[in-house]
């Protein structure tokens, strides 16, 4: 009788407290997703602050310097409108500057991208030395630029250089590699090739231990049995994904090249050498053209830009990914 007692006094409680209870448990996880909401904001907190003043800021900074006359040191500035970025499309020596750039990039992209590729390759048939040649390989792309920059500047030096006199000893014609319009500039991409070959390197060789050996034997039992048939049936398609990565990232890193061209050429002799970023600098800081200078920079950006996006697009549909 006092179970049914209590089973009827349980259905008989108010509306009003079943509703507390549950709107206690509902505002329960609640609370709790906040908390922890709040504290997410508070751990990205400082990594937002040091992006917007770092990146965002200047990049607005960049944007407002690139619609006015000021210049270095002036204490006041007026809007001038598109008439930098007028200036900058007729400019010969931005041309100039442009076309050595796409130059550079098409000689560097490609000639790092194989030789790194061929060199993983070599190293991973040998198993003799495989942490000298991956140190010996690798070390140019840790050294500072300007060490190696000085460094070029001695081996390439037209009387005592070690170039020349190796040239000479063979009966090869010598030249002055860093003033002559004909040479600096494939002399820089050589430069460039040799710095970023380590890390295209390292790269292929970490993309070549995650093949799969299963495909290898597929490929025996499919009569693909040679290593060129391997290569190109296994290998290369497998490799895929960190091709693309590495075309975008030296492809990159060539169009900020700066440090070689400052010590070796100062984009000489005439304009033979000089390339985007050494001109954002010259305009800017030794003609005190900041106006014209950020609006060349931002011409810069959006060419950076594009071309990345078109390489990840078109590379993207030829990847095969694991």
């Amino acid at each position: 009788m006092s179970a049914s007692l209590n089973a009827v006094s349980r259905l008989a409680q108010p509306a009003e407290g079943i509703a507390g209870k549950l709107s206690s448990r509902v505002s329960l996880p609640r609370r709790h997703s906040l908390h922890e909401a709040m504290w997410g904001w508070a751990l990205i907190a400082p990594a937002l602050i040091f992006l917007v003043v770092l990146f965002f800021l200047p990049v607005i900074g960049v944007f407002v310097i690139a619609f006015s006359d000021w210049q270095f040191g002036a204490s006041s500035l007026s809007f001038v409108g598109l008439a930098n970025f007028r200036e900058v499309i007729f400019d010969e020596g931005f041309r100039a500057s442009l076309i050595n750039t796409v130059v550079y990039v098409v000689m560097v992209v490609p000639g790092t991208v194989l030789a790194g590729l061929l060199i993983a390759l070599l190293i991973e048939s040998s198993h003799s030395c495989r942490a000298l040649y991956r140190a010996v390989h690798f070390l140019p792309f840790m050294a500072t630029a300007t060490a190696m920059a000085i460094s070029w500047e001695a081996l390439l030096h037209p009387t005592i250089g070690l170039v020349n006199h190796s040239l000479a000893a063979l009966g090869l014609p010598v030249a002055n590699w860093l003033r002559d319009e004909t040479t600096a500039l494939p002399v820089l991409a050589v430069i460039g090739i040799w710095q970023n070959l380590g890390y295209a390197m390292v790269l292929f060789m970490a993309g070549l231990k995650s093949i799969p050996l299963d495909l290898y034997d597929a490929a025996d039992v499919d009569g693909a049995d040679q290593w060129l048939d391997r290569l190109r049936t296994v290998t290369l398609p497998m490799l895929g994904p960190v091709s693309m990565f590495v075309v975008i990232v030296v492809a990159l890193r060539a169009f900020e090249t700066f440090d070689t061209i400052q010590i070796l050429t100062q984009g000489g002799p005439g304009h033979s050498s000089e390339m985007l970023l050494f001109t954002i600098y010259r305009e800017s800081f030794e003609y005190l053209r900041a106006g014209y200078g950020a609006a060349v920079a931002i011409v810069f950006l959006a060419i950076v830009v594009a071309l990345t996006l078109l390489q990840a697009r078109g590379m993207d549909k030829r990847v095969h990914y694991q």
